[in-house]
């Protein structure tokens, strides 16, 4: 009798993440920090060391010895469909890796993981499969006209037709939570700084499909990216601004995989441009106002642990007159992520809402009034969260950084 084929295959998957497989000593540190595992009452099956030691047991069962002298043990797609959706029960934000004791690089091996069941047919999860045909036709996955990307734009803010500074404003930013686009081109331009952007030739950056493991379905993102950058060259820009923490992620680390080499301009997050001697210097200047509370800070997963830009955030909330700053115990590398990545938000809304009234409960901890955040995904579902939580547990006020920073320095986010 003919051998089988495998069921499944090592597709996606370095030589290094293969051995990271068999590195995981099972100590169950990760199970400690994840936040969708808290928030799924401690469901084993989506806690990242039975992941990984599922993923390892299908491998080995295809192409271990015994495999090889007798042919694949035999896996159902039923098995194979529980471990995929269990994988995307996942924000991918990385803090399983940053506490593993082997040092396995959880988001690279979660993202090929997805990859390789995408390919496979059994992935992604639930909503998350519109994303390729939206982006693809669209350029942004929210269905809106591309030639509306620069509506938003005030009167009093005016955008160059070419500059050394470039603002990627982001598609969540530019048509669905546009204060943050008001407040970062307000803010950009009461600091005196001349800046373009690309309008309808901006597209979606392609974090979305990266995460959820669809990179590879019509090449959809990695022509986004060349789209992107050669239309941010064509501009002029030799730096570009992103207030959008999945967006400067993806172009921080996507984009250059994309491109094959560096960038030819300089990436930076709004935080990191504010927290630059010169900016911090105009923005102490022109403080017109104060706030007069508490405020904690919550670190994006793909500003933080992805990119690792932590202090710069911290900075330009601390410079702001009246602001009493408090850390979360869990904070930096160590954060609860909100909640939102990963796909989640989109695909398993429940648990991104737990999540995030998780993240409002460690931040009303320390007495704090304001939580605020660096990313519009942040902001969307702390929000949501702190909507969900109970009366005398909800913060006072969820914002962004830049929000704050423009309404301290008198501008209106409207």
């Amino acid at each position: 009798m003919a051998k089988q084929n495998p069921a499944i295959t090592g597709m996606n998957l370095t030589a290094k993440q293969l051995m990271e497989l068999d590195a995981c000593t099972r100590c169950g540190e990760c199970e400690n920090w994840c936040p969708t595992y808290a928030a799924k009452d401690k469901d084993i099956a989506i806690s990242p060391k039975d992941k990984i030691r599922r993923w390892r047991e299908f491998m080995n069962s295809q192409y271990g010895l015994k495999a090889k002298l007798f042919g694949p043990a035999k896996i159902t797609d039923e098995q194979v469909q529980q471990f995929c959706d269990d994988l995307y029960h996942c924000t991918t934000c990385g803090v399983c890796g940053t506490t593993c004791e082997a040092g396995i690089d959880t988001i690279e091996l979660w993202e090929a993981l997805r990859a390789n069941l995408v390919k496979r047919g059994q992935g992604p999860y639930g909503k998350q499969s519109f994303f390729p045909g939206l982006i693809g036709k669209d350029h942004n996955p929210y269905q809106k006209d591309q030639a509306n990307r620069l509506d938003w734009v005030p009167e009093d803010v005016t955008i160059a037709d070419k500059a050394d500074i470039a603002y990627f404003t982001g598609c969540t930013a530019g048509y669905n939570i546009q204060k943050l686009a008001f407040a970062t081109s307000r803010v950009l331009t009461k600091l005196g700084v001349e800046f373009t952007m690309l309008g309808e030739d901006e597209w979606c950056c392609g974090s979305a499909l990266i995460r959820t493991g669809q990179q590879h379905l019509n090449d959809v993102p990695r022509l986004a990216a060349l789209h992107n950058i050669e239309a941010l060259k064509a501009k002029g820009a030799k730096r570009v601004l992103f207030a959008c923490a999945g967006c400067f992620r993806a172009a921080s680390i996507d984009w250059k995989r994309a491109y094959g080499k560096d960038l030819p301009f300089e990436v930076l997050h709004i935080s990191q441009f504010l927290a630059e001697p010169e900016q911090l210097n105009k923005l102490n200047s022109m403080w017109v106002g104060r706030i007069d509370k508490k405020v904690t800070y919550h670190d994006p997963c793909h500003l933080g642990r992805h990119v690792g830009v932590y202090e710069e955030p911290r900075k330009v909330l601390q410079s702001i007159p009246g602001l009493e700053f408090v850390e979360m115990e869990r904070n930096r590398d160590l954060q609860r992520c909100c909640g939102a990545g990963g796909g989640v938000k989109a695909g398993i809304g429940a648990l991104a809402l737990g999540v995030a009234t998780n993240r409002v409960s460690d931040a009303k901890e320390t007495g704090a009034d304001i939580l605020s955040s660096a990313c519009p995904f942040c902001l969307r579902n702390l929000s949501d969260g702190n909507a969900e939580t109970a009366e005398g547990d909800k913060m006072g006020e969820v914002e962004d950084l830049i929000v704050l920073v423009a309404k301290t320095l008198g501008l209106s986010v409207e």
